[in-house]
């Protein structure tokens, strides 16, 4: 029998703008993890939703939010420009785990963030910034590399996830990994594409994730 898992709309404060999220929380949970999407997506994200249904599943609490306003998303669906400005997104991460850190339904629970794409640098700075908030840090498909000499300051235990046939980005990932000084794995998925379409491929994600912040979210 799968557990009931508590579904809570919320609007985070961040600046002047004010952010929608769905909080999931399992009975009795083991973390936290922050969903920090990449370009051109949402909380609404089909792959980022599967992968937090598997996390709630491994009793892991999730926060899934949009990192841009309706205006500013209708902005970025014309020139594609806030998908990209990694100081707003990651801004906006390191807001959303201070509001996270003073929650009732997030007290006492460890917290980790799950970025993809550009996302995943924003997750990154995030854990630079609030080392004592960030405990792990997964990155789906991510650009660590976005997150530039921060990289090196990261203390939180970060897991790379590089689909194999995704060439390019997996060098980036490689050249992110290089700079970095805590714990950390590269993790190729055989036969994966950037969006890990690939039959089985997005499972093998949400697998590796789930095992990691099992792992360091204690």
């Amino acid at each position: 029998m799968k557990a009931v898992i508590d579904h809570l709309r919320v609007l985070i404060p961040a600046g002047h703008a004010a952010l929608d999220g769905e909080l999931s929380m399992p009975p009795d949970p083991k973390g936290l993890v922050l969903f920090a999407h990449g370009s051109g997506s949402s909380r609404h994200s089909p792959r980022n939703k599967y992968v937090a249904e598997v996390l709630n599943e491994h009793s892991l609490g999730t926060l899934l939010v949009d990192l841009l306003t309706s205006e500013e998303e209708r902005e970025d669906e014309y020139n594609a420009r806030l998908r990209f400005d990694i100081g707003l997104l990651a801004e906006r991460v390191v807001g959303i785990t201070d509001w996270l850190a003073v929650q009732p339904q997030a007290t006492g629970h460890t917290l980790g963030v799950f970025g993809a794409s550009t996302g995943a640098a924003a997750a990154l700075l995030a854990a630079a910034r609030r080392p004592k908030l960030v405990k792990a840090v997964v990155s789906r498909g991510g650009r660590p590399d976005l997150a530039g000499p921060e990289t090196a300051l990261v203390r939180a235990p970060t897991l790379l996830i590089v689909g194999g046939r995704d060439t390019e980005v997996l060098q980036m990932n490689r050249n992110a990994q290089a700079l970095m000084k805590c714990e950390n794995r590269l993790d190729i998925v055989p036969g994966a594409t950037h969006l890990f379409e690939e039959p089985g491929t997005l499972a093998k994600v949400a697998k590796l994730a789930a095992d990691w912040f099992a792992a360091h979210l204690k």
